[in-house]
Protein backbone atom coordinates (compact mmCIF):
# COMPACT_ATOMS: atom_id res chain seq x y z
CA UNK A 1 0.00 0.00 0.00
CA UNK A 2 2.88 2.52 1.06
CA UNK A 3 4.81 1.33 -2.18
CA UNK A 4 1.52 2.43 -4.54
CA UNK A 5 1.22 5.75 -2.43
CA UNK A 6 4.42 6.58 -3.53
CA UNK A 7 4.41 5.50 -7.53
CA UNK A 8 1.19 7.44 -7.35
CA UNK A 9 2.71 10.55 -5.72
CA UNK A 10 5.97 10.57 -8.74
CA UNK A 11 3.25 9.76 -11.60
CA UNK A 12 1.32 13.30 -10.33
CA UNK A 13 4.20 15.13 -9.98
CA UNK A 14 5.39 13.97 -13.65
CA UNK A 15 2.30 15.19 -15.09
CA UNK A 16 2.84 18.46 -13.64
CA UNK A 17 6.15 19.11 -15.08
CA UNK A 18 5.09 18.10 -18.48
CA UNK A 19 1.56 20.04 -18.29
CA UNK A 20 4.35 23.38 -16.96
CA UNK A 21 6.23 23.05 -20.02
CA UNK A 22 3.30 22.75 -22.97
CA UNK A 23 1.83 25.80 -21.06
CA UNK A 24 4.85 27.51 -20.92
CA UNK A 25 5.58 26.42 -24.51
CA UNK A 26 2.36 27.52 -26.04
CA UNK A 27 1.93 30.84 -24.46
CA UNK A 28 5.17 32.23 -23.23
CA UNK A 29 7.82 30.51 -24.55
CA UNK A 30 7.52 31.39 -28.75
CA UNK A 31 6.30 35.42 -27.51
CA UNK A 32 8.70 37.71 -27.20
CA UNK A 33 6.05 40.32 -25.89
CA UNK A 34 3.69 40.33 -22.69
CA UNK A 35 0.60 39.01 -22.29
CA UNK A 36 1.00 37.38 -25.68
CA UNK A 37 1.32 40.49 -27.13
CA UNK A 38 4.15 41.74 -29.35
CA UNK A 39 6.67 43.50 -28.43
CA UNK A 40 10.07 45.17 -30.09
CA UNK A 41 11.64 45.30 -26.75
CA UNK A 42 14.25 42.26 -25.72
CA UNK A 43 14.84 41.99 -22.03
CA UNK A 44 17.98 40.43 -20.71
CA UNK A 45 18.72 39.62 -17.11
CA UNK A 46 20.62 42.02 -15.08
CA UNK A 47 23.65 41.66 -13.30
CA UNK A 48 23.75 43.48 -10.03
CA UNK A 49 26.72 43.13 -7.86
CA UNK A 50 25.45 41.37 -4.67
CA UNK A 51 25.25 43.23 -1.39
CA UNK A 52 27.73 42.23 1.15
CA UNK A 53 26.04 39.51 3.83
CA UNK A 54 24.44 41.29 6.46
CA UNK A 55 23.85 44.87 4.68
CA UNK A 56 21.12 46.13 5.92
CA UNK A 57 18.73 48.93 4.17
CA UNK A 58 19.98 52.96 4.83
CA UNK A 59 18.12 54.07 7.83
CA UNK A 60 18.40 57.84 8.79
CA UNK A 61 16.25 57.68 11.83
CA UNK A 62 18.13 56.50 14.53
CA UNK A 63 20.82 59.46 13.32
CA UNK A 64 17.55 61.71 13.27
CA UNK A 65 16.59 60.96 16.92
CA UNK A 66 19.68 61.18 18.36
CA UNK A 67 21.13 65.09 16.58
CA UNK A 68 17.83 66.53 16.32
CA UNK A 69 17.59 67.27 19.98
CA UNK A 70 21.47 68.96 20.02
CA UNK A 71 21.02 71.28 16.61
CA UNK A 72 19.32 75.08 17.85
CA UNK A 73 18.32 77.87 15.28
CA UNK A 74 20.76 80.66 15.76
CA UNK A 75 18.79 84.23 15.50
CA UNK A 76 20.79 87.55 15.70
CA UNK A 77 20.01 91.01 15.17
CA UNK A 78 22.79 94.20 14.06
CA UNK A 79 23.28 97.15 13.37
CA UNK A 80 22.61 97.28 9.44
CA UNK A 81 25.78 99.73 9.00
CA UNK A 82 27.71 96.57 10.06
CA UNK A 83 27.54 94.94 6.63
CA UNK A 84 29.66 96.03 3.97
CA UNK A 85 30.17 94.89 -0.12
CA UNK A 86 33.18 93.16 1.26
CA UNK A 87 30.48 90.07 2.42
CA UNK A 88 29.17 89.22 -1.33
CA UNK A 89 31.42 86.25 -1.38
CA UNK A 90 29.68 85.60 1.44
CA UNK A 91 25.91 86.13 0.05
CA UNK A 92 27.06 84.20 -3.07
CA UNK A 93 27.86 81.00 -1.15
CA UNK A 94 25.84 80.71 1.73
CA UNK A 95 22.45 82.23 0.27
CA UNK A 96 20.74 84.39 2.64
CA UNK A 97 21.56 83.54 5.63
CA UNK A 98 21.45 86.91 6.64
CA UNK A 99 18.11 89.11 5.70
CA UNK A 100 19.56 91.60 3.62
CA UNK A 101 16.57 93.74 3.24
CA UNK A 102 15.33 93.57 6.68
CA UNK A 103 16.01 97.10 7.94
CA UNK A 104 16.27 95.42 11.51
CA UNK A 105 19.36 93.78 10.59
CA UNK A 106 18.29 90.21 11.45
CA UNK A 107 20.19 87.06 10.94
CA UNK A 108 19.58 83.42 11.45
CA UNK A 109 21.43 80.32 11.14
CA UNK A 110 21.84 76.76 13.27
CA UNK A 111 23.93 75.80 15.92
CA UNK A 112 25.24 72.69 17.44
CA UNK A 113 25.27 71.85 21.29
CA UNK A 114 28.83 70.37 21.51
CA UNK A 115 28.88 70.99 25.38
CA UNK A 116 25.88 69.96 28.19
CA UNK A 117 26.91 72.92 30.12
CA UNK A 118 25.89 75.45 27.49
CA UNK A 119 28.43 75.35 25.04
CA UNK A 120 27.15 75.61 21.01
CA UNK A 121 29.12 75.90 17.85
CA UNK A 122 27.75 77.58 14.80
CA UNK A 123 29.91 79.83 11.78
CA UNK A 124 30.87 83.24 12.57
CA UNK A 125 29.54 84.35 9.89
CA UNK A 126 26.02 83.83 11.30
CA UNK A 127 26.97 86.13 14.35
CA UNK A 128 29.52 88.38 13.28
CA UNK A 129 28.36 91.91 14.16
CA UNK A 130 26.30 90.54 16.06
CA UNK A 131 24.59 92.74 18.99
CA UNK A 132 22.34 90.44 20.36
CA UNK A 133 21.71 86.51 20.22
CA UNK A 134 19.13 84.11 20.74
CA UNK A 135 19.14 80.43 20.61
CA UNK A 136 15.87 78.52 20.08
CA UNK A 137 15.92 74.50 21.28
CA UNK A 138 14.64 71.89 20.06
CA UNK A 139 12.01 71.80 22.48
CA UNK A 140 11.16 75.64 21.09
CA UNK A 141 12.00 76.98 24.75
CA UNK A 142 14.69 80.07 23.96
CA UNK A 143 17.96 81.48 25.69
CA UNK A 144 19.76 84.27 25.27
CA UNK A 145 23.93 83.41 24.30
CA UNK A 146 26.53 85.31 24.55
CA UNK A 147 29.70 85.36 21.89
CA UNK A 148 32.53 82.81 23.50
CA UNK A 149 34.64 83.67 20.89
CA UNK A 150 35.44 83.45 16.78
CA UNK A 151 37.86 82.31 14.27
CA UNK A 152 37.38 83.52 11.11
CA UNK A 153 40.27 81.75 9.81
CA UNK A 154 37.84 78.39 9.92
CA UNK A 155 34.55 80.58 10.32
CA UNK A 156 33.57 79.02 13.73
CA UNK A 157 32.51 80.75 16.58
CA UNK A 158 31.59 79.24 20.26
CA UNK A 159 28.39 80.44 21.53
CA UNK A 160 27.73 80.00 25.41
CA UNK A 161 23.86 79.54 27.31
CA UNK A 162 23.59 79.73 30.81
CA UNK A 163 21.78 76.34 30.98
CA UNK A 164 22.76 72.43 32.29
CA UNK A 165 22.62 69.40 31.07
CA UNK A 166 21.52 69.94 27.06
CA UNK A 167 22.02 67.15 25.01
CA UNK A 168 24.97 67.63 23.47
CA UNK A 169 26.01 65.93 19.92
CA UNK A 170 28.85 62.66 20.20
CA UNK A 171 31.76 64.16 18.42
CA UNK A 172 32.75 61.81 15.23
CA UNK A 173 36.17 61.57 13.55
CA UNK A 174 36.40 63.17 9.98
CA UNK A 175 39.37 61.36 8.90
CA UNK A 176 37.44 58.24 8.72
CA UNK A 177 35.00 59.39 6.50
CA UNK A 178 34.84 58.19 3.13
CA UNK A 179 33.54 59.40 -0.38
CA UNK A 180 30.44 57.54 -0.74
CA UNK A 181 29.29 56.98 2.90
CA UNK A 182 26.09 58.29 3.51
CA UNK A 183 26.02 61.86 5.61
CA UNK A 184 22.46 63.55 6.85
CA UNK A 185 22.41 67.33 7.04
CA UNK A 186 20.05 68.90 10.55
CA UNK A 187 19.40 72.69 10.49
CA UNK A 188 17.11 75.09 9.88
CA UNK A 189 16.95 76.27 6.32
CA UNK A 190 14.11 79.23 5.74
CA UNK A 191 13.13 79.11 9.36
CA UNK A 192 11.83 75.76 9.11
CA UNK A 193 13.28 73.92 12.38
CA UNK A 194 14.69 70.86 13.03
CA UNK A 195 15.09 69.84 9.16
CA UNK A 196 16.62 66.83 7.93
CA UNK A 197 17.75 66.15 4.28
CA UNK A 198 20.70 63.02 3.47
CA UNK A 199 23.19 62.93 0.74
CA UNK A 200 26.50 61.30 0.66
CA UNK A 201 30.13 62.10 0.72
CA UNK A 202 31.03 64.35 -2.89
CA UNK A 203 33.91 65.13 -1.82
CA UNK A 204 37.18 65.73 0.80
CA UNK A 205 39.42 68.64 0.75
CA UNK A 206 37.80 70.80 -0.87
CA UNK A 207 39.12 74.50 -0.94
CA UNK A 208 36.34 76.53 -2.32
CA UNK A 209 38.19 80.46 -1.98
CA UNK A 210 35.08 81.71 0.19
CA UNK A 211 37.16 82.44 3.86
CA UNK A 212 39.56 84.45 3.08
CA UNK A 213 36.50 87.58 2.89
CA UNK A 214 37.04 87.38 6.51
CA UNK A 215 40.57 86.25 7.01
CA UNK A 216 44.31 86.97 6.29
CA UNK A 217 44.65 82.83 6.80
CA UNK A 218 42.11 81.00 5.67
CA UNK A 219 42.03 77.31 6.74
CA UNK A 220 39.58 75.62 3.97
CA UNK A 221 39.62 71.50 3.55
CA UNK A 222 35.54 70.95 3.39
CA UNK A 223 33.54 67.92 3.22
CA UNK A 224 31.71 68.33 0.06
CA UNK A 225 28.18 66.37 0.17
CA UNK A 226 25.25 66.71 -2.03
CA UNK A 227 22.47 66.85 1.23
CA UNK A 228 19.98 69.55 0.71
CA UNK A 229 21.18 72.37 3.04
CA UNK A 230 20.17 76.10 2.30
CA UNK A 231 20.18 79.33 4.00
CA UNK A 232 19.86 78.92 7.71
CA UNK A 233 21.34 75.69 7.96
CA UNK A 234 24.94 77.32 8.18
CA UNK A 235 26.65 76.58 11.87
CA UNK A 236 24.37 73.39 11.83
CA UNK A 237 25.41 69.63 11.81
CA UNK A 238 26.72 66.97 9.27
CA UNK A 239 26.59 63.45 11.14
CA UNK A 240 27.11 59.75 9.80
CA UNK A 241 24.52 57.03 10.33
CA UNK A 242 25.65 56.77 13.81
CA UNK A 243 24.55 60.13 14.72
CA UNK A 244 28.36 61.51 15.09
CA UNK A 245 29.31 64.68 14.34
CA UNK A 246 31.45 64.82 11.08
CA UNK A 247 30.89 68.43 10.32
CA UNK A 248 29.40 71.99 10.44
CA UNK A 249 27.71 73.11 7.58
CA UNK A 250 29.03 76.05 6.45
CA UNK A 251 28.60 76.59 2.43
CA UNK A 252 26.57 75.75 -0.12
CA UNK A 253 27.71 76.50 -3.99
CA UNK A 254 25.23 78.56 -5.85
CA UNK A 255 24.27 80.55 -8.35
CA UNK A 256 20.29 81.68 -6.76
CA UNK A 257 21.42 81.51 -3.55
CA UNK A 258 19.29 78.17 -3.00
CA UNK A 259 20.55 74.68 -2.83
CA UNK A 260 22.09 73.40 -6.16
CA UNK A 261 23.45 70.10 -5.79
CA UNK A 262 26.74 70.71 -3.57
CA UNK A 263 27.08 71.98 0.18
CA UNK A 264 30.73 72.24 1.95
CA UNK A 265 30.94 71.28 5.82
CA UNK A 266 34.05 71.95 8.17
CA UNK A 267 35.55 68.58 9.23
CA UNK A 268 34.94 67.68 13.00
CA UNK A 269 38.54 67.31 13.84
CA UNK A 270 39.29 71.17 12.59
CA UNK A 271 35.90 71.76 14.50
CA UNK A 272 37.84 70.12 17.92
CA UNK A 273 40.45 71.88 18.24
CA UNK A 274 39.05 75.04 17.32
CA UNK A 275 36.45 74.60 19.79
CA UNK A 276 39.03 73.41 22.54
CA UNK A 277 41.03 76.86 21.65
CA UNK A 278 38.12 79.49 22.27
CA UNK A 279 37.19 77.74 25.27
CA UNK A 280 40.27 77.77 26.95
CA UNK A 281 42.52 80.65 25.67
CA UNK A 282 39.73 82.31 23.61
CA UNK A 283 41.80 82.33 20.20
CA UNK A 284 43.46 79.79 18.08
CA UNK A 285 46.70 78.63 18.67
CA UNK A 286 47.68 77.53 15.53
CA UNK A 287 50.66 75.92 14.52
CA UNK A 288 52.89 75.78 11.37
CA UNK A 289 55.27 73.74 9.26
CA UNK A 290 57.18 76.64 8.01
CA UNK A 291 56.80 75.74 3.78
CA UNK A 292 55.61 77.15 0.98
CA UNK A 293 53.73 74.08 -1.31
CA UNK A 294 52.69 73.30 -4.56
CA UNK A 295 50.43 70.28 -5.68
CA UNK A 296 53.13 67.73 -7.07
CA UNK A 297 53.35 66.84 -10.58
CA UNK A 298 55.02 63.75 -10.02
CA UNK A 299 52.55 60.47 -10.15
CA UNK A 300 53.95 60.03 -6.69
CA UNK A 301 51.16 61.60 -4.14
CA UNK A 302 51.88 64.39 -2.06
CA UNK A 303 53.05 68.51 -2.37
CA UNK A 304 56.46 70.13 -3.34
CA UNK A 305 57.84 72.29 -0.69
CA UNK A 306 58.63 75.34 -3.08
CA UNK A 307 60.16 77.38 0.29
CA UNK A 308 61.29 76.85 3.76
CA UNK A 309 60.91 79.51 6.32
CA UNK A 310 64.18 79.95 8.65
CA UNK A 311 63.60 79.31 12.13
CA UNK A 312 60.38 77.53 11.49
CA UNK A 313 59.88 73.36 12.82
CA UNK A 314 60.35 72.33 9.28
CA UNK A 315 63.90 74.39 8.47
CA UNK A 316 64.91 72.96 12.29
CA UNK A 317 64.36 69.43 11.27
CA UNK A 318 65.69 69.46 8.43
CA UNK A 319 63.10 70.03 5.81
CA UNK A 320 64.24 70.76 2.40
CA UNK A 321 63.49 73.10 -1.13
CA UNK A 322 62.51 69.77 -3.71
CA UNK A 323 61.27 67.52 -0.57
CA UNK A 324 57.87 66.05 -1.61
CA UNK A 325 55.82 65.89 1.62
CA UNK A 326 53.15 62.74 1.60
CA UNK A 327 52.09 61.99 4.62
CA UNK A 328 51.64 63.76 8.20
CA UNK A 329 51.56 61.38 10.77
CA UNK A 330 49.47 58.57 8.81
CA UNK A 331 47.19 60.72 7.02
CA UNK A 332 48.02 61.12 3.14
CA UNK A 333 48.65 64.59 1.61
CA UNK A 334 48.00 64.97 -1.83
CA UNK A 335 47.03 68.62 -1.62
CA UNK A 336 47.30 72.46 0.25
CA UNK A 337 44.13 71.76 2.27
CA UNK A 338 44.49 68.13 2.86
CA UNK A 339 48.32 69.49 4.28
CA UNK A 340 46.28 72.56 6.04
CA UNK A 341 43.35 70.29 8.04
CA UNK A 342 46.30 67.93 8.90
CA UNK A 343 47.90 70.62 10.75
CA UNK A 344 44.52 72.82 12.55
CA UNK A 345 44.51 69.82 14.44
CA UNK A 346 47.86 70.56 16.25
CA UNK A 347 48.87 73.46 18.33
CA UNK A 348 52.40 75.01 18.55
CA UNK A 349 55.13 72.85 20.84
CA UNK A 350 53.37 69.68 19.61
CA UNK A 351 55.19 67.28 17.02
CA UNK A 352 54.45 65.41 13.97
CA UNK A 353 56.10 62.76 12.13
CA UNK A 354 56.04 64.42 8.47
CA UNK A 355 56.94 61.49 6.11
CA UNK A 356 58.80 62.69 3.01
CA UNK A 357 59.78 61.68 -0.48
CA UNK A 358 63.36 63.03 -1.69
CA UNK A 359 65.58 62.18 -4.54
CA UNK A 360 63.02 58.77 -4.77
CA UNK A 361 64.37 57.74 -1.08
CA UNK A 362 61.51 58.00 1.82
CA UNK A 363 61.98 59.51 4.94
CA UNK A 364 60.65 60.55 8.11
CA UNK A 365 60.87 63.79 9.94
CA UNK A 366 59.88 64.95 13.31
CA UNK A 367 58.84 68.37 13.43
CA UNK A 368 58.23 70.41 16.11
CA UNK A 369 55.51 72.79 14.88
CA UNK A 370 55.63 76.59 16.17
CA UNK A 371 53.47 79.34 15.80
CA UNK A 372 53.88 82.61 13.24
CA UNK A 373 56.72 84.11 15.45
CA UNK A 374 59.23 81.38 15.30
CA UNK A 375 58.11 79.73 19.24
CA UNK A 376 55.99 77.64 20.96
CA UNK A 377 54.35 80.65 23.02
CA UNK A 378 50.94 80.46 24.25
CA UNK A 379 48.74 83.44 24.36
CA UNK A 380 46.64 83.27 27.56
CA UNK A 381 42.70 84.13 27.28
CA UNK A 382 43.53 86.72 29.69
CA UNK A 383 45.87 89.06 27.27
CA UNK A 384 42.68 88.22 24.68
CA UNK A 385 40.60 89.56 26.86
CA UNK A 386 42.31 93.27 26.65
CA UNK A 387 41.83 93.27 22.74
CA UNK A 388 37.32 91.78 23.28
CA UNK A 389 37.10 95.06 25.34
CA UNK A 390 37.81 96.63 21.97
CA UNK A 391 35.18 95.19 20.36
CA UNK A 392 37.89 94.27 17.54
CA UNK A 393 37.31 90.98 15.57
CA UNK A 394 41.20 90.51 14.35
CA UNK A 395 43.22 88.18 11.60
CA UNK A 396 47.23 88.38 11.46
CA UNK A 397 48.40 90.09 8.33
CA UNK A 398 51.56 87.49 7.11
CA UNK A 399 53.10 85.79 3.98
CA UNK A 400 51.87 87.36 0.68
CA UNK A 401 50.18 89.72 1.98
CA UNK A 402 52.10 91.44 3.53
CA UNK A 403 54.74 90.96 0.83
CA UNK A 404 52.04 92.97 -1.06
CA UNK A 405 51.85 95.67 1.28
CA UNK A 406 55.54 95.41 1.61
CA UNK A 407 55.52 94.78 5.36
CA UNK A 408 56.49 92.22 8.05
CA UNK A 409 53.03 91.70 9.27
CA UNK A 410 50.01 93.68 11.07
CA UNK A 411 46.81 93.15 12.48
CA UNK A 412 43.97 93.31 9.98
CA UNK A 413 40.50 93.96 11.39
CA UNK A 414 37.92 92.25 10.02
CA UNK A 415 34.82 92.76 12.52
CA UNK A 416 33.76 96.12 14.38
CA UNK A 417 31.64 95.44 17.89
CA UNK A 418 30.42 98.09 20.37
CA UNK A 419 33.41 98.37 22.19
CA UNK A 420 36.05 101.39 22.95
CA UNK A 421 37.14 101.59 19.13
CA UNK A 422 33.42 101.97 18.25
CA UNK A 423 32.92 104.52 20.75
CA UNK A 424 35.97 106.14 20.44
CA UNK A 425 37.52 106.49 16.68
CA UNK A 426 36.61 106.02 13.20
CA UNK A 427 38.37 102.75 12.45
CA UNK A 428 36.82 100.75 10.14
CA UNK A 429 36.45 97.21 9.03
CA UNK A 430 39.62 96.43 7.40
CA UNK A 431 42.02 98.91 8.58
CA UNK A 432 45.64 97.27 9.23
CA UNK A 433 47.63 97.94 12.77
CA UNK A 434 50.65 98.29 12.19
CA UNK A 435 51.73 99.90 15.37
CA UNK A 436 50.73 101.44 18.84
CA UNK A 437 52.45 104.42 19.98
CA UNK A 438 55.75 104.27 17.54
CA UNK A 439 55.79 100.32 18.40
CA UNK A 440 55.66 97.88 15.68
CA UNK A 441 52.95 95.39 15.62
CA UNK A 442 53.72 92.30 13.41
CA UNK A 443 50.56 89.93 14.55
CA UNK A 444 47.79 89.17 17.24
CA UNK A 445 50.67 88.69 20.31
CA UNK A 446 52.05 91.88 19.76
CA UNK A 447 48.81 93.46 20.00
CA UNK A 448 47.47 92.42 22.86
CA UNK A 449 50.92 92.40 24.98
CA UNK A 450 51.21 96.03 23.89
CA UNK A 451 47.48 96.74 24.81
CA UNK A 452 47.88 95.32 28.11
CA UNK A 453 51.15 96.95 28.94
CA UNK A 454 49.08 100.11 27.96
CA UNK A 455 45.90 99.34 29.49
CA UNK A 456 44.57 102.11 31.62
CA UNK A 457 46.29 105.12 28.75
CA UNK A 458 45.77 107.14 26.27
CA UNK A 459 47.31 105.44 22.88
CA UNK A 460 47.88 106.03 19.27
CA UNK A 461 46.98 103.63 16.61
CA UNK A 462 48.99 103.64 13.38
CA UNK A 463 47.93 101.80 10.78
CA UNK A 464 46.54 101.91 6.98
CA UNK A 465 43.84 100.50 4.96
CA UNK A 466 44.26 98.30 1.88
CA UNK A 467 42.45 100.97 -0.15
CA UNK A 468 45.06 102.97 0.50
CA UNK A 469 48.59 101.58 1.32
CA UNK A 470 50.36 104.46 0.84
CA UNK A 471 48.59 106.83 3.10
CA UNK A 472 49.14 106.55 7.32
CA UNK A 473 45.96 107.24 9.74
CA UNK A 474 46.70 107.97 13.58
CA UNK A 475 43.57 107.00 15.83
CA UNK A 476 43.31 108.19 19.10
CA UNK A 477 42.38 105.76 21.54
CA UNK A 478 41.93 105.66 25.69
CA UNK A 479 42.26 102.50 27.46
Amino acid sequence: MKLKMILFTAVIAMVSSVASLVVYEKFLGGNDGVNGLNNPYQFTSANFPVAPSGMAPVDFTYAAALTTPSVVHVKTSFKQSAYNGNDDVFRQFFGDDFSWGNPNGQASGSGVIVDGDGYIVTNYHVVKNADAIQVVFYDKHTAEAKLVAADPSTDIAVLKVDLKDLPNVKYGDSDSVRVGDWVMAVGNPFDLASTVTAGIVSAKGRKIDILGANASTPVESFIQTDAAVNPGNSGGALVNLKGELIGINTAIATPTGTFAGYSFAVPVNIVKKVVADLKKYGIVQRAYLGVEVDVTKEDVGGVYVSNVIAGSGAGDAGVDIGDIITHINSSPINSFPELQEQLSKYGPGEKVNVSILRNKDRKNIVVLLKNQKGNTEILKKEVNEVVTSLGLETEDVIGKEADYYNIDGGVKVTGIKNGKVYQQTKIKEGFIITGIDDKKIVNYNDLAKILLDKSGKNVIIEGFYPSYPNKMYNYGLSL
